[in-house]
């Protein structure tokens, strides 16, 4: 098994009355596909949400557990937040480029961590469209608008925003959910690259893409890790029967 890049420690989380996590444990190998899968409700994007810290400011939450990155607990006093969250990207299911160009969007981020050289700039841009397979489309209108783009190319857009912050683990919510078999298969294919260089969290959208793509998987219901196990294993022969159930099509 590759390295360990997360560790998950006994993690429970509420909104309020409502506990959305409950006693999860589970490792995030590196430079691998993880893909956390369930019904509606079931945790997944509050997992995904809590590995960069993004649930800090809802009020009326409460945590126990550890969520530790290489070995160092992020909820740690003295973490810092912003580092955090550029070494951990997430893509949302909605893609939302910032208005302005192909290119601005890229560069957003680089800029805002002070680059400034134009050449860098340029090998950012290159670098970040071409790991999210958008390159060959738009390099010859890199200073249009991004809202111009299709859903999909928006999507991958996005992805190549988070990556060109040169993250180590990219968390994705559902980012095939509305796209159409052409533009999800690019992004599946995306990823399998992107894995020899990051460590990579994914929601699917659907049981098939879970299959497809995982390296390791880990099933959720109602805010309980049922099991997590490698994906060809858990796919082919569950260990518990509500895992089978579902991955059956007998419920969900």
């Amino acid at each position: 098994m590759n390295d360990i890049k997360i560790r998950i420690e006994n993690l429970t989380y509420s909104y309020g009355d409502k506990v959305a996590l409950r006693d999860v444990t589970m490792d995030i190998p590196a430079n691998a596909i993880t893909v956390v899968f369930g019904p509606a409700g079931g945790g997944k994007t509050t997992l995904l949400r809590l590995i960069n810290r993004l649930n800090d400011l809802i009020e009326g939450t409460r945590m126990s557990g550890r969520v530790l990155l290489d070995g160092k607990d992020i909820y740690a006093p003295g973490t810092d937040v912003i580092d955090l969250r550029r070494r951990v990207g997430m893509v949302f299911a909605l893609p939302l480029p910032l208005p302005g160009t192909i290119r601005e969007n890229v560069e957003y981020g680089p800029r805002l961590a002070g680059i400034r050289d134009p050449a860098r700039l340029e090998e950012i841009v290159v670098r970040s469209l071409t790991q999210a397979a958008l390159w060959d489309e738009v390099k010859d209108r890199l200073d249009t608008p991004a809202s111009a783009l299709s859903g999909g190319q928006q999507q991958r857009l996005c992805l190549a925003r988070s990556l060109a912050l040169e993250p180590e683990v990219l968390l994705l919510d559902e980012p095939t959910s509305g796209l159409d078999p052409i533009s999800t298969g690019r992004i599946e294919e995306t990823l399998f690259e992107l894995k020899q260089r990051y460590t990579i969290v994914l929601v699917p959208h659907s049981i098939q893409q879970a299959a497809r793509v995982a390296d390791y998987a880990a099933f959720f219901l109602m805010g309980e890790l049922v099991e997590w196990q490698p994906g060809d294993l858990l796919f082919t022969n569950p260990r518990d029967r509500r895992t089978e159930d579902y991955i059956t099509g007998r419920f969900g």
